[in-house]
């Protein structure tokens, strides 16, 4: 998914986009143990993606306590 995807969404929906993202990653990584993944590459995705959704949640956070100390 691309970052301008992300940015738009809330707070809350990127919360719930992060919950359902790690329980797909746990899925991917299950399925990659068992030998039934037929993508590896999905894994990069999945954990770019959530990095991706991690950073955005942070700078939000960090623009609200600079801009509550002002």
């Amino acid at each position: 998914m691309k970052t301008k995807n992300f940015r738009e969404m809330t707070t809350e929906e990127l919360n719930s986009k992060l919950k359902d993202l790690k329980v797909e990653l746990f899925n991917l990584r299950f399925s990659h143990a068992t030998g039934q993944l037929a993508n590896p590459m999905s894994l990069n995705t999945i954990k770019k993606d959530i990095a991706k959704v991690k950073t955005i949640i942070k700078e939000r956070e960090l623009n609200k306590s600079v801009k509550g100390s002002n």
